[in-house]
């Protein structure tokens, strides 16, 4: 077994290396892929289902959606300053224990009130989640495996929305049994967590102590990461908030179709763990620029032909391999710039994402609804 060569880990303690730091890989994957793939991304899988049974507007649910993206912005920069002094297991689990108490409270929602509440609480443990893992792996896990491990843990969301899918296919109008699946995955995945990452002695050493805040605060390089996150997580909130109430209202598509959709997309999502490996092939500057592109086509297919199942799934596929390589090259980029502080740089990352689907959300949905009122008085 390997030690790594970071002076700021505990010399006195060994770091996991290859069946080790693959079952760290494993938990976290798990840990990503509830949190995101199911306690934060599967509402836009139920959407019309909530829309129906709570008499949701657009704007509505829009707004519901950018509360869930507004926690997550809260809990992430938590995540930073905590998981420094707690440690990556305390955070991680943490996690886990935010996202089964989401998914339960939406599985139990009353009225429109108590489910945006769920939906909030869920999405809040998605902020939670990736900062102590990706300080895990920096800290834990031999140079030479790091950025694989860092990706593969990341395409957990595409795992996470793949399970979601088939869920929500088994229980159709059950939704609320489909929620309480989530929230039994989540405490399960918790649990993994709690074995599996490692613990507070494999730690960053900061001169400066556990909560200081590093200097500079913004390195060189964090303003195009930035901005690049920011409009990252902008263009793809039409998709994750309104995807497949696109394809069933505006595409006529049924159900059962849809949600194969979504399914589809989560499978492909998968292909983003190969985002480590690519940025290594043609860097990140090249992978970012063809997996915006690839987002923004995605894009621009759903919404021309929403109601055609070849054009619509290979927007999908599409949206889900390109939106999991890009926040792995975000994973990777946030660690580069804050190469000593690598919760920092992933949370900074991952935060703007959050905020630019925040921003977006509501504004897509107010769009959706006067673009029905332009149709309707017509």
């Amino acid at each position: 077994m390997s030690i790594s060569t970071d002076p700021h880990i505990d010399r006195g303690k060994r770091a996991p290396a290859g069946r080790g730091a693959w079952g760290l890989a494993a938990a976290g994957l798990s840990l990503i892929a509830v949190c995101y793939g199911l306690a934060r991304f599967s509402y836009g899988l139920f959407v019309p289902i909530f829309r129906e049974q709570f008499a949701l507007g657009g704007a509505t649910a829009g707004a519901i959606a950018s509360g869930s993206y507004a926690a997550y912005c809260i809990a992430i920069v938590l995540a930073m300053l905590l998981t420094p002094r707690w440690g990556g297991r305390s955070v991680a689990v943490a996690a886990g224990l935010v996202a089964t108490a989401g998914t339960l409270v939406v599985a139990l929602a009353p009225n429109a009130a108590v489910l945006a509440a769920g939906v909030i609480i869920a999405g809040a443990s998605t902020g939670v989640a990736s900062p102590p893992l990706a300080h895990a792996v920096t800290r834990a896990v031999p140079g030479p495996r790091r950025d694989r491990v860092q990706t593969v843990i990341n395409a957990g969301t595409g795992v996470g929305v793949a399970v979601a899918g088939p869920v929500a296919l088994l229980t159709h109008e059950h939704w609320r049994l489909a929620w309480l699946a989530f929230a039994a995955l989540c405490a399960l995945v918790t649990l993994w967590a709690l074995r599996s990452v490692p613990g507070p002695r494999v730690e960053v050493r900061e001169a400066e102590g556990p909560t200081s805040l590093p200097r500079p605060l913004l390195p060189l390089g964090s303003g195009r990461l930035i901005s690049a996150a920011l409009l990252m997580g902008a263009s793809s909130a039409a998709i994750w908030t309104f995807g497949r109430d696109l394809l069933v209202t505006e595409g006529g598509m049924s159900g059962q179709a849809s949600t194969l959709g979504w399914i589809v997309l989560g499978i492909f999502g998968v292909l983003g763990a190969g985002a480590g490996d690519l940025a290594q092939r043609i860097g990140l500057r090249a992978g970012w620029g063809a997996g915006m592109l690839a987002l923004a086509l995605s894009t621009s297919l759903l919404a021309a032909w929403p109601g055609i199942i070849g054009p619509a799934w290979a927007a999908l596929a599409g949206f889900g391999a390109a939106y999991i390589a890009l926040t792995g090259f975000l994973l990777l980029w946030g660690t580069a710039v804050h190469a000593r502080h690598p919760a920092l740089g992933v949370g900074t990352a991952f935060l703007m994402v959050a905020l630019g689907q925040a921003l977006a959300a509501p504004v897509i949905g107010a769009l959706g609804v006067a673009g029905h009122d332009v149709v309707d008085t017509a």
